[in-house]
C-alpha cells in the first residue's frame, strides 16, 4: 500500500462531484455552489455507530447555524442507502447523507486512507470535514478529526454563530 493519496488544502478547489442521496436522488456539487450555497462536506466512518452517531447529532443540534451561514450539510459513507435511512430515522437528522459503497467519492477528497488498528494495516476512511465556499473554493480541510468537539470546532473557525 501506498501513501500518494490525494491531501487538499485550504484554498485549492473542491473536487466536483455528482453522488446519490438517501432517497435515490442525485446531487451535484456545482448545483449547489451555483445557487449560492455553501457546503459542509464531511465523512465519517459508519452509520449508528457511536462516535459517528455523536458527530451527526451535533451537526444535526447545529443545522439551523450553518443553514444561517449559507451551508449545507452533507455526510458521507461507504453505508448502503438503506443503512443511511435507518440513521436519519433513528437519530432524526435533518440533512441529507451521501451513498457512496463505491468509495469514489473518499477516494476523490483523500479520505480512504492506510490505517492501523491493533498493529494491523488496513485500508479505511480517516474522519475529515471539508468546508467549501460558493465558489468552490476550500475555506477549511480537516483529516483524521476527533468526532467529539469537532462541529464546535468548524464553526469557530468558519466563524458561524451558534
Amino acid at each position: 500500500m501506498s501513501d500518494d493519496w490525494i491531501t487538499l488544502e485550504v484554498g485549492q478547489k473542491a473536487p466536483e462531484f455528482e453522488a446519490e442521496l438517501t432517497d435515490g436522488s442525485v446531487v451535484r456539487l456545482s448545483e449547489i455552489l451555483s445557487a449560492g450555497q455553501k457546503v459542509i462536506l464531511y465523512f465519517y466512518p459508519r452509520d449508528s455507530t457511536p462516535g459517528c452517531t455523536t458527530q451527526a447529532c451535533d451537526f444535526r443540534d447545529n443545522f439551523d447555524a450553518f443553514r444561517d451561514a449559507g451551508y449545507r450539510i452533507l455526510g458521507v459513507s461507504k453505508d448502503s442507502a438503506k443503512s443511511h435511512s435507518n440513521f436519519i430515522e433513528k437519530q432524526d437528522l435533518n440533512f441529507d447523507l451521501i451513498v457512496d459503497e463505491e468509495i469514489e467519492l473518499h477516494e476523490a477528497y483523500g479520505v480512504w486512507r492506510e490505517k492501523m488498528n491493533y498493529g494491523k494495516t488496513y485500508m479505511g476512511v480517516s474522519r475529515s470535514t471539508f468546508a467549501i465556499d460558493s465558489d468552490g473554493t476550500l475555506t477549511f480541510v480537516g483529516y483524521n478529526v476527533r468526532a467529539t468537539g469537532h462541529v464546535e470546532r468548524l464553526m469557530r473557525e468558519l466563524g458561524v454563530e451558534g
